[in-house]
């Protein structure tokens, strides 16, 4: 069983399905960064007061496996846990369509932070994510 740390709960928009009347795959990409821009607002992170400082927090790799597509009305639950490898941050998110809580896509996201325009650790980030950290 994963170790989740936080999970967010969403509903499918028409406009995201395509001509097969599922989720198309990009708006999967969406649900992730919403999931885990919510979830860094519940750590007390804003990116525009990072961004003043100069540090910006950037997707160096992303990858997807769709399992279940999400289809039109369909409720879906984000659910993430973080660890950290060196100086990146690995964001493990799994997403479920919320009627039968099978998995619909499972992701890791890899974010970099980039300080004053170089590649670098960020001691201000690792302060507000450490307690958040496997």
């Amino acid at each position: 069983m994963e170790k989740y740390i936080y999970e967010l709960t969403e509903k499918v928009r028409d406009y995201e399905c395509d001509l097969q009347g599922i989720v198309n795959n990009a708006n999967y990409q969406h649900y992730l960064a919403h999931t885990r821009h919510e979830f860094l607002e519940t750590r007390g992170v804003s990116f525009a007061e990072l961004h003043q400082k100069g540090i910006d927090t950037v997707v160096a790799r992303l990858t997807m496996a769709f399992k279940t597509p999400l289809a039109c009305g369909d409720e879906w639950v984000s659910k993430l846990y973080l660890v950290k490898e060196g100086i990146k941050y690995v964001f493990y998110q799994d997403i479920f369509r919320k009627s039968d809580m099978k998995l619909s896509v499972k992701a890791s996201v890899e974010v970099v932070c980039i300080v004053n325009g170089r590649l670098s650790a960020s001691e201000e980030v690792d302060q507000l994510l450490a307690p958040c950290l496997e």
